[in-house]
């Protein structure tokens, strides 16, 4: 019978982590990271009944006044569907309208709309300035120029 018991059978979290690459391991420290954030502006945006998707699309259709539905799907990296459930929602709600030239639906922000966007922007910059204080403003600079030199790595390899 094999031992099931004792420290050769229960690895720590650091010998769990020391087996994978770098690389893995990397990623699943900026996964957790995100995923805290996350859900800390979760929490601020339900105050405005936003989800991040909601926040997303009143943020950029606040920054490009009459963006078309197709240039918000492509900005914010969501079918075309789900921009369009996502609009579906927001006009119910008051804080979008839609205005149809030629085959586009231009999006426009409404007062109402205006209004959320300026107070969860608020509340989202406090969020994630907070959550961030960490890192020291070069820090923050180093990571940000890091990250833009990944996403740049990954876009040349996107197919």
């Amino acid at each position: 019978m094999i031992e099931t018991t004792g420290p050769a059978a229960s690895p720590t979290s650091r010998q769990r982590r020391s087996e994978l690459p770098l690389p893995v391991r990397t990623w699943v420290r900026l996964m957790r990271v995100f995923n805290r954030i996350d859900r800390r502006s979760a929490d601020q945006f339900r105050r405005w009944n936003l989800s991040a998707g909601r926040f997303d699309v009143i943020n950029h259709a606040g920054l490009y006044h009459g963006v078309t539905q197709q240039e918000l799907a492509d900005a914010l990296l969501v079918t075309k569907g789900n921009i369009a459930q996502l609009l579906d929602s927001l006009e119910r709600d008051g804080l979008i309208r839609r205005e149809r030239q030629g085959r586009c639906n231009l999006v426009h922000l409404t007062e109402a709309g205006q209004e959320v966007r300026t107070n969860a922007m608020g509340g989202h910059i406090a969020t994630i300035s907070e959550a961030m204080s960490a890192l020291s403003h070069d820090e923050q600079q180093q990571l940000a120029n890091l990250l833009r030199k990944l996403e740049r790595g990954l876009n040349d390899t996107d197919t």
